[in-house]
């Protein structure tokens, strides 16, 4: 049954999956925005605002010292960089002088204070900026340039960008890679991050420092921290000229500083990461108080924890409301984050400088009141897997205080695959978990081995293989949760996105576990990811897979698409026709495979929406279609008034279905380990 209701509440008998819920699809599209980037310069707060109802576009906004808050990039400015096509970094303010990025055109904007008009500041052109940072005695600012204007794969260097517009000026050249340039406090020298295929940044970077010369080129570079199978992120100068990083070459990402020369002194040595793997640039999880503290943040056992470390390397963990602490800035009069919790959604939150309590919410992502009641907490949870391991992940129950399911009904079970997959799990209030819980279908969302927040060695569990163990753990959790008898075994579903997506195809492909599976923009085809692959992830899967072409078939083992004849249920596939990641090609290969076999599915294609779906019309489209398709997969009508999903033969899948004796999971805990029978 469900859990127990609130004794002054009525109740009603309703099956799993038909309960009302008081968590809108309207509220999870309306008055909600995406919250990114937070940047103090003096007494004011920057951020960006991702909003669904102007078709995803992100807007800067400021916070003033006088508490208002204003718009200062009116439509059509959409801050955001594509740099690796993931961007971050999109803008930098220093002195009230903002300079930033827009999408549309790639190129840099001026905006100077009290003026409401951007001036651009780099031509136009086939190049894109990120990582930006000033570099006021020289009257410019330096960040990372990714040069398109060749055929092949571009070109990345750290350039010089003049205030006032005019031709940038490269510092750096020559890596395959290079990010966070971080010019030291007297303006003298620069510290930056390299690196080159087929390493991605948490698999290897080089930390290089170099002094400026009289004309503002940089001399020789000395090799400061890093090199094979050291990950070296967010290097930062503290304000007496000491550089700081983060390295895992414990096996844990954790603090440093550089000493005598090239040597590294730890400052917080602990089984915990301080930095997430660098997918988007400008990443920031520490920063220096003027009394020479630092606040940081640190991740373990699946969630955030913010520390005070002083001077004399004492460790202090803060108490905090939250779970989730993401895009830490740290001011001399004030400290923000984008926060949030199991409860709360997020926020742009102030912290209080000697205490690190919350001072103030300066925006929130959504303005939409919930019971408490009606909330699925997560229960983090850790199972057995194969190879004698164990994974991790969080579940979260059915939860409605004014439903329970007949006696005896177990609830439907949503296994959710993250992307990345060099990635993890959030702990933050996500509506769209809230949506499914509250109208009876439980979700658990896997971090499988691979996954990041757990140090190095669980990071590289998927080293050689993806589409084994990241498959064997999605399963492992749903079996871990019907043996303890918390959800249906006829009832599992699989849901991801991007790489996600490819563990949900080939966890369909591959087990004979799940009744059906959504895929958003997920890899269907591992060839294609080296055949038309984007720069930075063009070499991913040589370490996750194998070297290609010489493992060309342990790349067609592990792909789906050549085991479409091996899926049985109902699929939903859901694509943005913008997205340059998981180009349409992969989704449309998989759709005509499905159709060639008859199996039931549904296809949606979104114009306008690329690697992840931002406008409002997708956004709702997708949340109506998932419910539907599991109503009809499963044969419970929603509660909900939604648009209609055409998933021909359902009917007949189900018939046949029906008369199946053994459950899928019972079948596969049958067969011994999951992993003996992968593919590849």
């Amino acid at each position: 049954m469900g859990p127990e209701p609130a004794l002054d509440r009525p109740v009603e008998i309703a099956p799993f999956g038909t309960w009302r819920s008081p968590i809108r699809i309207e509220d999870v599209v309306g008055d909600v925005i995406t919250l990114a980037e937070p940047w103090i310069d003096g007494d004011d707060v920057f951020w960006l605002e991702g909003r669904p109802a102007e078709a995803g576009r992100r807007a800067l906004v400021r916070a003033a010292a006088d508490g208002s808050t204003s718009d200062l990039t009116p439509p059509p400015f959409n801050v955001r960089s594509r740099v690796h096509e993931y961007g971050g970094g999109s803008y930098v303010v220093a002195g009230g002088v903002v300079v930033f990025s827009d999408f549309a055109d790639g190129r840099l904007y001026r905006l100077d204070p009290g003026s409401g008009e951007a001036v651009s500041i780099t031509p136009a052109g086939e190049w894109r900026h990120a990582d930006l940072r000033p570099d006021p005695s020289r009257r410019r600012f330096i960040g990372v340039r990714e040069d398109h204007t060749r055929p092949g794969m571009p070109t990345n260097t750290i350039v010089a960008i003049p205030l006032d517009g005019g031709e940038s000026s490269v510092l750096v050249s020559g890596p395959d890679f290079v990010a966070s340039p971080r010019v030291s406090p007297d303006g003298t020298r620069l510290a930056w991050l390299e690196w080159d295929h087929p390493d991605m940044p948490w698999d290897a970077t080089r930390l290089r420092v170099a002094a400026f010369e009289p004309d503002g080129t940089l001399g020789a570079s000395v090799l400061a921290a890093g090199g094979p199978e050291e990950s070296i992120v967010q290097p930062e100068w503290a304000p007496d000229g000491t550089l700081h990083l983060i390295s895992d070459r414990s096996g844990w990402w954790n603090l440093y500083r550089l000493v005598d020369g090239p040597r590294l002194e730890p400052l917080a040595p602990m089984e915990a990461e301080f930095a997430d793997p660098s997918w988007i640039f400008d990443r920031s999880t520490y920063g220096f108080l003027p009394d020479g503290a630092i606040v940081a943040v640190a991740r373990a056992d699946g969630r955030d924890r913010l520390f005070r470390l002083e001077p004399g390397h004492l460790i202090g963990e803060i108490e905090t409301p939250f779970t989730e602490l993401d895009s830490l800035r740290v001011g001399p009069a004030t400290i923000v984050s984008l926060a949030s919790a199991p409860g709360d959604p997020a926020i742009v939150v102030r912290l209080d400088p000697s205490t690190l309590v919350p001072a103030g919410v300066l925006r929130r992502a959504s303005s939409v009141t919930l019971d408490p009641a009606t909330i699925s907490r997560p229960e983090s949870i850790t199972f057995p897997t194969t190879e004698g391991l164990l994974a991790r992940a969080l579940y979260y129950p059915p939860t409605n205080p004014e439903f329970v399911a007949p006696d005896g009904e177990k609830p439907p079970l949503l296994v959710l695959t993250h992307g990345g997959p060099t990635s993890n799990a959030s702990t933050g209030l996500d509506l769209t978990k809230q949506l499914m819980t509250s109208r009876g279908i439980a979700v658990v969302d896997v971090d499988y081995g691979g996954s990041t927040g757990y140090g190095r060695a669980y990071r590289r569990r998927l080293d050689g293989m993806w589409g084994v163990v990241d498959v064997d753990d999605t399963v492992a959790a749903a079996r871990f949760l019907v043996e303890r008898g918390d959800v249906d075994p006829d009832r599992l579903v699989i849901e991801g996105g991007s790489a996600g997506g490819y563990t949900t195809l080939a966890g369909l492909a591959f087990r004979d576990v799940f009744a059906a599976g959504i895929t958003h923009y997920g890899i269907g085809d591992l060839e294609l990811l080296e055949v038309e692959p984007h720069k930075f992830e063009s070499h991913y899967s040589r370490r996750l897979v194998g070297p290609y072409p010489e493992a060309v078939e342990r790349y067609r083992q592990r792909s789906p698409i050549h085991f479409v004849d091996d899926i049985d249920c109902p699929v939903l596939v859901l694509q943005g026709l913008d997205d340059h990641v998981v180009p349409p090609a992969q989704a449309e290969a998989i759709v005509a495979a499905l159709a060639s076999k008859g199996i039931p599915h549904a296809y949606l294609a979104f114009e306008g929406e690329g690697h992840g779906f931002r406008g409002a019309v997708a956004i709702r489209r997708t949340l109506e279609a998932r419910l539907a398709f599991l109503g009809q997969v499963f044969g419970f009508e929603p509660a909900d008034t939604i648009e209609p999903l055409d998933l021909p033969g359902i009917d007949e899948w189900r018939a046949r279905r029906s008369a199946r004796t053994t459950t899928p999971v019972a079948a596969a805990a049958g067969a011994g380990p999951a992993g003996e029978s992968a593919p590849g």
